[in-house]
């Protein structure tokens, strides 16, 4: 019933809130007369903040036309690859015509960012992919609105989560060989269990694993977050967040966690600022500010467009995460795609190097909740373990904004190639060795190659790189 009323009002101050934005233009045009007179300005300024807080807000478009490589335009083509029922598999693929960028491009590995699930689209993550998107092969798993999801694609859980997961690895696996993954906030805890299930089972993994600002173990300083569920019962979630999605939309029927709830959560954690925010936008327009009036609406166009969680994966996210603390229990069972039910184990993860980064000031996940992946990775070896805090940095700046570009970013960057490089200089060793224990008696001609022996990879060799970031080296427990 809320999310009718919510729907109802919403549609009844649509109309008004076009009004604003005609009448702040009308006083804003030079060419009205009534432009002219003093009080112009605060009233053209006044119609266009109440546009803003009365319209209503749709998925922004990631935007991402062309990068910079070495100093050269590379163009960007945003296309699916994978369309599955509650997600997209995005690739930006790059082009050039300049033949060393073109060959340099080719050589630069691939990584999947993994973007929240949490009431954002993965267009939050918009920064993140154009940074990385200079020396990588970029692809993002980009979440649908579940109210746009009609009732005959089914439920969603998070086991369906960890198998979207598994599947997105294994098709980038499938066209490059090998892949990385970047994890940002809430999928920090299904990617690790998806790397686990597939090391568990003996499949190729990715060559490294990022996870950033995400609550692994959300017993460690615990944020308003946090406390909000540990402190409420599971049934209270249930009876007081959940609606049904009304009948104006194609996912009707369906059982949501409602955006505009979790927006509401979201202005509330920090009332006064975002108050403070629109009144400098209101400012900014009477002084004729036009930059940081943009800015102010890049940023709420990004902030305010949030979209609905089906009810079951929010429940179960609440239940196993932030109440139960299955992950680090080790009590965490996840059914496949088969049918078949397995049990989580990070400690089997041997193969992916494993970067962590934190946020001094995060607000969202706390100091320790993502660096607690280290504690339950026991199998990877300690040189290819990383830890980073980043001095000053808030939840958004670690993968966002300028620390993210400057302090963040070139740890990644590096952390990534330098594992790509070991596994480029594993492959030649590999065929040396095969070539090594071939019987001596073996026949001149034609030898099967099935007979061969299968030769062990070549270890990694641990390298050390200086670096200008707070960077934690993290000991493997025995």
């Amino acid at each position: 019933m809320l999310y009718q009323l919510y729907e109802t009002q919403r549609s009844f101050m649509e109309p008004f809130a076009e009004l604003a934005q005609a009448a702040s233009k009308l006083y804003s045009n030079p060419l009205n007369p009534a432009s002219q007179t003093p009080l112009a300005q605060r009233v053209s300024a006044g119609y266009a903040l109440m546009h803003r807080l009365g319209k209503d807000y749709v998925k922004p478009e990631f935007g991402i036309r062309t990068v910079k490589v070495d100093g050269v335009d590379v163009a960007i083509h945003e296309r699916v690859e994978i369309d599955k029922a509650f997600c997209e598999l995005r690739r930006f693929k790059r082009f050039s015509d300049d033949p060393a960028t073109l060959q340099k491009l080719k050589e630069q590995p691939p990584v999947l960012i993994v973007a929240p699930l949490s009431g954002h689209y993965a267009t939050l993550l918009r920064d993140t992919a154009r940074t990385m998107l200079q020396d990588h092969k970029v692809y993002i798993t980009d979440w649908k609105n579940a109210r746009l999801v009609p009732l005959s694609d089914g439920e969603f859980h998070l086991d369906d989560y960890v198998n979207y997961v598994q599947e997105f690895i294994r098709h980038i696996q499938s066209i490059y060989g090998n892949c990385h993954v970047m994890s940002v906030c809430q999928p920090t805890v299904p990617v690790l269990a998806a790397v686990s299930l597939m090391a568990s089972r003996g499949e190729k993994v990715p060559l490294t694993m990022t996870m950033m600002g995400g609550p692994i173990d959300a017993r460690k300083s615990p944020t308003a977050v946090n406390n909000l569920a540990i402190h409420k019962s599971f049934e209270w979630f249930e009876n007081n967040v959940i609606y049904r999605v009304p009948p104006n939309f194609p996912g009707s029927g369906r059982r949501v966690y409602p955006g505009f709830l979790q927006h509401t959560g979201f202005v509330a954690m920090n009332p006064d600022r975002h108050a403070t925010s629109h009144y400098d936008y209101f400012k900014d327009l009477i002084k004729g500010d036009g930059a940081s009036a943009e800015a102010h609406r890049k940023f709420y166009d990004e902030y305010n467009a949030v979209l609905d969680m089906d009810a079951d994966y929010y429940l179960e996210t609440i239940k196993t995460v932030f109440q139960e603390f299955k992950l680090v229990h080790g009590t965490w069972d996840v059914r496949g795609e088969d049918g078949q039910v397995e049990r989580v184990r990070p400690q089997d993860i041997k193969a992916a190097a494993l970067l962590t980064v934190e946020g001094e000031l995060d607000d969202i996940s706390g100091s320790g909740q993502t660096r607690a992946a280290q504690d339950l990775c026991t199998s990877i070896p300690k040189n290819d373990r990383q830890h980073l805090e980043v001095e000053g940095a808030g939840h958004y700046g670690i993968f966002s904004g300028r620390r993210w570009r400057e302090v963040v970013y070139p740890k990644v960057t590096a952390f990534i190639l330098q594992h790509a490089q070991q596994q480029a200089a594993a492959k030649p060793v590999t065929s040396v060795t095969r070539s090594a224990n071939t019987p001596k008696s073996a026949p001149k001609a034609a030898p099967k190659v099935a007979s061969r022996p299968a030769a062990k990879p070549a270890p990694r060799k641990a390298t050390s790189a200086k670096s200008a970031v707070k960077t934690q080296w993290v000991k493997a427990k025995a």
